[in-house]
């Protein structure tokens, strides 16, 4: 008799759980369903999936291909997977989504990883999901409940992505999205204002700098000075995730991990880079022509966020050597002007002495521009000064 109540015992308890188990799973998919419904949000379009709003800037391009400036909102400019170079690609999978080429958008692994340790080894937003995140609703929130919803609408439109687009497809739009700190939003840019190249150029060290970034971009930081060594290890760290995952081997590894975090940067805005009165006068120019186009198509363009490319006849080469002759001849005019104005009794700010001379000559210098990029990368002030004498 105590076994037969020990087997009702028993099949009740496993009614209950498949009841259970059946109510879990059945209220999870309906909650997966209303997201997908848009009822916790509205959840982007398939038009919106198929272009996804990426705020580009338009270049200013010279009749010898080189882009003289750019206007813009976010200083983003798209690049091909193409023209990537394979160990940027490496280096970012390895880091960020280790089987990124195995799922369809979301990491089952890795989520019940992280929901079993409590987020304590790691987080599992695959490289899609921080896609969709980065496209379609920015940051996390910090209220519990609402981070739910968020990462179950990631998911969603991570799976979306994952069957709108290809693989490489989706590496190139997300490093055409992130944003890289110091006005450099997306790979090109950042390539171009941290170390002044294209990124089909960037050494394997200096894409393990850019993958290491991702993470905290504020916080690894390279112009920082007192961030240097965070950086350094930083970079390190993904070149270890890149030999775990077979990308490169411990001793190609042990032997870049050895070179310094270098740098050239050179950052961008509207007033900074060649031809800067010439670019003003242009953008002043296009308004009637802009406001033409739109007249004819019917819709808005925004100079500042709609990528175009604006080609124009001044010549790159020609344009520096302008302004290099123009500051040379201004160097020369000035001492001109000091000997005629000596005798000037309408001058009065002439007659200091030296010693207040070399103060405000000091203080233009760290005033200057130059004085600010050789001092991220390390000169000492008696370096910096003494390239103002040359």
């Amino acid at each position: 008799m105590a076994t037969n109540n020990t087997q009702v015992s028993y099949s009740d308890y496993v009614r209950k759980f498949w009841k259970l188990f059946g109510y879990t799973f059945g209220g999870v998919l309906l909650f997966f369903l209303l997201a997908s419904w848009g009822f916790f949000g509205k959840m982007p379009s398939f038009d919106e999936l198929e272009n996804p709003d990426t705020n580009i800037a338009t270049e200013i391009i010279s009749s010898d291909g080189v882009t003289l400036g750019k206007f813009y909102k976010e200083n983003r400019t798209p690049v091909k997977y193409q023209d990537l170079p394979k160990h940027l690609v490496d280096a970012l999978v390895a880091t960020e989504d280790e089987r990124f080429y195995e799922h369809s958008g979301v990491d089952a692994r890795g989520t019940l990883r992280a929901i079993s340790s409590l987020g304590r080894s790691g987080g599992a937003s695959t490289i899609t999901q921080q896609l969709a995140k980065n496209l379609f609703h920015g940051e996390g929130s910090k209220f519990l409940p609402f981070r739910i919803i968020q990462k179950c609408k990631e998911w969603i439109i991570a799976t979306k992505l994952e069957r709108q687009y290809t693989k490489q497809e989706i590496i190139a739009l997300y490093l055409n999205k992130v944003d890289f700190v110091n006005s450099a939003v997306g790979i090109r840019s950042a390539s171009k204002i941290y170390m002044n190249k294209e990124p089909k150029d960037l050494t394997l060290a200096e894409s393990a700098l850019f993958v290491g970034m991702l993470k905290n971009p504020a916080l690894f930081n390279p112009t920082k000075e007192k961030r240097k060594e965070k950086v350094f290890q930083r970079r390190n760290t993904v070149l270890d995730q890149m030999v775990k995952n077979k990308y490169l081997s411990e001793a190609k590894a042990a032997e870049l991990k050895q070179v310094p975090v270098k740098i050239n940067f050179k950052p961008e805005s509207h007033a900074e880079g060649t031809a800067t009165y010439f670019r003003e006068y242009l953008r002043e120019s296009l308004k009637p022509i802009i406001k033409a186009i739109e007249d004819e198509k019917g819709e808005e363009i925004d100079l500042y966020t709609a990528g175009l490319k604006i080609y124009v006849t001044v010549d790159s080469r020609m344009q520096q050597y302008a302004e290099e002759a123009v500051e040379e001849h201004l160097s020369n005019l000035q001492p001109e002007f000091n000997r005629r104005q000596k005798d000037n009794p309408t001058a009065p700010f002439l007659d200091i002495t030296p010693a207040e001379t070399q103060k405000i000559m000091n203080q233009a210098m760290k005033n200057s521009e130059r004085w600010r990029i050789m001092s991220i990368n390390g000169k000492s002030d008696a370096e910096i000064k003494q390239s103002f004498e040359v």
